[in-house]
């Protein structure tokens, strides 16, 4: 179901969602879990307009050793905000 009646150019173009993360987008890092990353794209495609960059990567955890995480950009430091404040699936996080 179509939630807004405009087409957005960016999904028309297939360009929306980047297979590489740019250095000028803004970022969150989260762990891992089961079905993660799908369920993330599918929320960020119902509920922002933007481009986004999701994908693995690795990090250093607080206990000084190599950890996988989910990494998520923005090109708008806007959206990172209300994904942040709004998407139901961080607080399983």
């Amino acid at each position: 179901m179509i939630k807004n009646k405009k087409i957005n150019p960016l999904n028309f173009f297939d360009i929306r969602k980047l297979e590489v993360p740019p250095p000028h987008f803004e970022y969150i890092t989260i762990p891992i879990r089961y079905n993660l990353e799908e369920s993330l794209s599918k929320w960020i495609d119902e509920n922002l307009k933007g481009r986004y960059y999701i994908g693995k990567d690795i990090s250093i955890d607080h206990e000084n050793s190599l950890a996988s995480v989910l990494k998520i950009g923005f090109e708008e430091p806007k959206e990172l905000s209300y994904f942040n404040l709004a998407c139901p699936h961080l607080k399983y996080v």
